[in-house]
């Protein structure tokens, strides 16, 4: 089960308890120690599967069960990664959950997926939670088709207001009795749309409780016993009969005064518990309570369970890596992490001699700037993500981190560029879009040159389906005057930094991958790319590989073993999906057998493009032989990304394979 350690139980601050050797460890006694750490002992959550397990326990034994839930939390993510601090900080607030509420018949709704890991040992998946982010294991996020505990698939956030007052409609027309509770947090209240999900809920009144996780006390602290005593009173019997009182006037003196009694009944409530922007929206708002309080969580619960009508906010404070010390003593709170150490919580860290894609891109950025005062970076919540964490340090005043707002990040870089600013707009393939529209609207068809840095371009490995920058090309480069690039090494991605600091006729895109670079020497800056203008890297007659990407290391490798068999190929770098080099895809169609497109993208993305120029121009009339490689037509899970490229048929392997079955019986005889 690898490494584990106890922690502390009931009614106590969590701590690691270890024996007396690993406490004072010296010399040999400490290797050892940390060789055969203890294993935690779990037997009261040894005996719970399901969430019906937990309410049959009696509520003073929660503490101590949320110790034990704490403990096998950080051991199992410590052998698989994954995002760690948030569920930390939700430990007691999905026990009390799962105790005050039926679930699954009561629909719980997590906001932000990484939340739930707590919430998916407790539902059946205990025995698989060392699965986790892992080819044919667990998902990182919520997911409906691994569990009914899951009514609602979440890895981007702020969904959940939406999709629990679509449940909270659909039940109310069903004429069904359950509860429906949405868990928004960790950042997700910054986007818009969970205040159009709330605008929404209060004016159908519909029945909807809203927990608002607060991890980062960006609202407001509780305010100690008090705080408690009041969002107790607020949510039971008195002020819901207080409120049931207003309403019952209006059968006797109609809707107007229904109107007046009730905003009278909330103003004077809110002198007693302060008024809030939610209750604006129409939500009845409680807290702030101690969301790390079971004593104080559970009768909240239960009285916002029995009583009332209409929709609740309970606002929750958490903190973020609760109960691991390298988590809250880390600026991240761990928020996501390699495999680790449980004891030193040192991270496993891949040895690589090439930077990170992120880095590099940050990297030039900051060079670009160093040249351009009207260059500033714009990021919706991804500060260290996009690398524009080191744009910020040496530039603070030309950084702009909206919240997770990623409409709103570009309209508001549409905005600078209207001033003649060059904003760069950082944002993952699989966050932006959902800023299509402002995309579209805002940016193309104003013609605003607005540069799009697009990071985790392609799969992710074990952030899965949700995460996988598959679309980006196929949607950018269908808009008119977009230019979209993709890096296939560092120095390219070098070179694109540089040539969108450049380019101000316009919208510029350019696209890169997770992970590291595959090691070539770079520029100390880069050079301005000619827009449209590929780049050959060897020459041959019988076979071309057209590669947009970093499935360029692969096409030169197929490429050796081609020739090998005596296919004498030719390697190209498209470098830009839009405008195509025309020039170098007439050239390529005219001189070769076979052309292969090559591309870490969807179906509708380069290859497609490229299609659609070889009909246009008549180059498909002459027995040229094309196949597009590209993303399978599919959501694929979460795996090594090795091992997706291979089952894309989109490594070596797979490119060599694609070429010898487009020649056929011909390629099979000068293989033998």
């Amino acid at each position: 089960m690898g490494q584990r350690w106890l922690l502390a139980a009931r009614d106590a601050p969590a701590r690691l308890l270890f024996p007396r050797p690993c406490l004072c460890p010296i010399g040999r006694n400490r290797e050892k120690a940390r060789a055969v750490p203890d294993t935690p002992k779990t037997p009261l959550l040894d005996q719970i599967r399901f969430p019906a397990d937990i309410r049959r326990l009696p509520e003073d034994r929660l503490p101590e069960l949320a110790a034990e839930l704490r403990a096998e939390l950080i051991d199992a993510v410590s052998q698989t990664g994954g995002h760690l601090g948030a569920g930390l900080g939700v430990v007691e607030l999905t026990l009390a959950i799962h105790y005050v509420f039926d679930t699954p018949d009561d629909r719980l709704i997590w906001d932000v997926g990484h939340q739930a890991y707590p919430h998916k040992i407790l539902t059946g998946r205990r025995d698989r939670i060392r699965t986790l982010r892992q080819e044919g294991g667990l998902s990182g996020f919520t997911k409906r088709a691994e569990s009914e505990y899951d009514p609602f698939g979440a890895a981007h956030s702020s969904t959940s207001i939406s999709a629990g007052l679509g449940m909270a409609v659909a039940r109310d027309l069903s004429g069904r009795r359950n509860h429906v509770i949405s868990v928004i947090g960790d950042g997700a209240m910054s986007a818009g749309m969970a205040y159009e999900a709330m605008n929404n809920a209060g004016a159908l009144d519909a029945r909807l409780i809203v927990i608002l996780n607060d991890n980062d006390m960006s609202i407001a602290p509780p305010s100690g016993a008090m705080s408690h005593y009041l969002a107790r009173l607020a949510s039971g019997r008195t002020y819901q009969g207080f409120r049931d009182i207003g309403k019952k006037l209006t059968s006797y003196l109609g809707k107007g005064i229904d109107r007046a009694v009730t905003r009278a009944v909330e103003h004077a409530r809110g002198y007693v518990t302060g008024g809030t922007l939610f209750e604006e929206l129409g939500f009845f708002h409680i807290g702030p309570i101690d969301g790390h309080n079971l004593e104080h969580l559970v009768p909240v619960l239960k009285n916002v369970r029995d009583h009332g009508d209409g929709p609740v906010l309970i606002h929750v404070v958490t903190q973020k890596g609760k109960g691991y010390a390298p988590a809250e003593a880390a600026a991240d709170k761990y928020h996501g992490v390699s495999k680790f150490d449980v004891i030193t919580g040192a991270q496993a860290k891949a040895a690589t001699n090439a930077p990170s894609y992120t880095k590099v891109f940050a990297e030039s950025l900051v060079r670009e700037a160093e040249e351009d005062d009207k260059i500033v970076a714009v990021t919706a919540a991804m500060p260290s993500g996009t690398g524009l964490d080191l744009f910020g340090k040496r530039f603070p005043g030309r950084t702009f981190d909206v919240g997770i707002a990623e409409q709103h990040a570009v309209t508001f870089a549409a905005g600078l560029a209207t001033e003649g600013y060059r904003p760069f707009a950082a944002i993952y393939s699989t966050f932006l879009q959902r800023a299509y529209d402002q995309v579209v609207h805002d940016v193309a068809i104003q013609k605003l040159p607005v540069r799009f840095p697009i990071d985790r371009a392609g799969y992710v490995g074990a952030d899965g389906a949700t995460h996988c920058g598959a679309f980006d090309v196929a949607y950018l480069a269908a808009l008119p005057g977009f230019v979209v690039m993709a890096a296939s090494d560092e120095a390219e991605l070098r070179h694109m930094v540089r040539t969108a600091a450049e380019y101000d006729e316009g919208p510029i895109a350019f696209r890169y991958p997770r992970g590291d670079g595959v090691g070539v020497e770079m520029p100390e800056r880069g050079s301005v790319l000619e827009i449209g203008r590929g780049r050959v890297l060897r020459e041959g007659s019988k076979v071309a590989l057209l590669s947009l990407g970093t499935r360029l290391a692969d096409c030169l490798q197929a490429a050796d073993e081609l020739s090998a068999a005596g296919l004498s190929t030719t390697v190209a770098d498209a470098r830009f999906a839009k405008p195509l080099d025309a020039a170098l895809v007439r050239r390529l169609a005219r001189e070769h057998e076979v052309l292969i497109t090559v591309e870490e993208g969807s179906v509708g993305g380069f290859g497609s493009h490229v299609l659609h120029f070889l009909a246009t121009e008549g180059l498909l009339d002459h027995g040229l032989k094309v196949r597009p490689l590209v993303l399978p037509d599919e959501f694929t899970d979460q795996a090594k990304p090795e091992r997706m490229y291979a089952n894309a048929g989109l490594d070596r392997a797979g490119i060599v394979a694609t070429v010898f079955s487009t020649l056929g019986q011909e390629a099979a005889a000068a293989r033998a």
